[in-house]
């Protein structure tokens, strides 16, 4: 079992940046990380990912170019460095680890899923 804890999160204004971490615990292996969202009233979108040699990072559209994924496999921690924030940024935003190598932008194929981490972004 694995166990995921987000923590970063908080309040920010437009143009603004914030710095999520996810700390993994437990029976950690290989995994790929990921970093999803939920708006309210909306379906878990996917952020970002990174494979577990760092070798390669994959974003959505809407965050390439100013949020960077990144992590540290000997502190079993990951991180989402979020730049110029928008508030269509705000939500939920969840880590998740998936067995094997490869990434993937469904949530459903990741194995675990931490509780989230508020972010909001006023205009």
């Amino acid at each position: 079992q694995v166990q995921l804890v987000e923590s970063g999160g908080g309040l920010v204004q437009a143009g603004g940046s914030l710095r999520l971490s996810c700390a993994a615990s437990g029976r950690t292996r290989r995994y790929a990380m990921g970093w999803f969202r939920q708006a309210p009233g909306k379906e878990h979108e996917f952020v970002a990912a990174i494979t577990w040699s760092s070798s390669s990072t994959y974003y959505a559209d809407s965050v390439k170019g100013r949020f960077t994924i990144s992590r540290d496999n000997a502190k079993n921690t990951v991180s989402l460095q979020m730049n110029n924030l928008k508030p269509e940024d705000t939500a939920v935003y969840y880590c998740a680890a998936k067995d094997g190598l490869g990434y993937e932008v469904d949530l459903n194929k990741y194995n675990y899923c931490g509780q989230g981490t508020q972010v909001t972004v006023s205009s």
